[in-house]
């Protein structure tokens, strides 16, 4: 067996009060093995809201869930430091929340222009077009975390759900469909212009269901490369992977974009410019990091989210 002593990093927190504790484990225990034996101490601090690192380490890093004892240098004893996290959600019901929200305010903004602009009036084919474009997207991403995501982390912090959800409540949710609902965009507004032509409104359907069926795919590969209840990666291959370490942002991008060029309206440029800003941001952060753990085996023409620019 093996003593561990585990005391808090900072003031102990209101769940684990009592700290420091020693606990003792097997010789082959892992980092969640030891955060399982300290939820029995204290059962309001439950692994998922544990941020464990080695006492000795001035940088605080977090501490890998199979990472070993043995393989950290503590054999017979060893110390941790342990700190809260606070009470998590798991990151499918923030998906879920998140995606949900455009579902709800589309629908009230497309259904009901007499309560929202203060009169009745024929929709155009353009916000027909748009409104079945934005719920056939957000259908998709919830029916891809429903069956499709595998999440390498299983919670976030709760607080966190609000945040996340404004990007898409207020920004794809609220701002896109004031916009593009709006008596400005109506069937008489648009008459003999070409956001009224068949021909430019089918194409940019054509389009943007591509982009979304790339990214379907793209995330079916991110899938495949995972086993069930596992943090494995692998590097990832196939159409799109082959030119970007991350195809499923490029989508992205490329289906808001046709939005935007479709409607020309100012709030859905404005979704398309932050989206991608912070798309770029993730796509970077995934490339650096693949990098980091495959080396010199990972593809060096591999740009992160634009082929031969960055």
């Amino acid at each position: 067996m093996v003593k561990v002593t585990i005391s808090a990093r900072g003031k102990p927190p209101v769940v684990a009060r009592a700290l420091p504790v020693s606990i003792d484990v097997s010789q082959d225990a892992t980092i969640v093995d030891v955060k399982q034996a300290l939820a029995k101490h204290f059962p309001k601090f439950q692994p998922d809201r544990q941020k464990v690192s080695l006492k000795s380490d001035s940088t605080n890093k977090a501490l890998d869930d199979q990472a070993t004892l043995v393989g950290l240098g503590i054999k017979s004893s060893g110390e941790l430091v342990v700190k809260d996290l606070g009470p998590q959600i798991s990151w499918k019901t923030v998906f879920l929340v998140e995606y949900a929200g455009p579902l709800v305010i589309h629908p009230l903004f497309y259904y009901f222009p007499s309560v929202i602009y203060g009169r009745e009036f024929e929709h155009s084919q353009l916000q027909n077009f748009t409104f079945a474009m934005i719920m056939a997207h957000f259908i998709k991403r919830e029916l891809e975390t429903l069956f499709v995501h595998r999440f390498s982390h299983a919670t976030m912090p709760f607080f966190n759900i609000f945040k996340n959800s404004a990007h898409y409540h207020l920004g794809s949710g609220f701002a896109i469909a004031w916009g593009v609902y709006q008596p400005a965009y109506g069937a008489r507004k648009l008459v003999g212009s070409i956001r009224d032509d068949p021909n430019f409104l089918w194409g940019c359907v054509a389009v943007w269901a591509l982009a979304e069926f790339l990214n379907l795919h793209s995330h079916i590969i991110l899938r495949n490369l995972r086993p069930p209840g596992t943090k494995i990666r692998a590097i990832p291959k196939g159409f799109g992977f082959n030119l970007v370490s991350c195809p499923n942002y490029l989508w992205e991008i490329v289906g808001w974009g046709v939005v935007a060029g479709m409607t020309n309206n100012l709030f859905a440029y404005g979704f398309f410019v932050i989206s991608a800003g912070q798309m770029l941001i993730w796509a970077l952060k995934k490339h650096s990091a693949y990098k980091r753990e495959f080396g010199k085996d990972y593809p060096k023409g591999r740009s992160a989210l634009f082929p031969f620019v960055i």
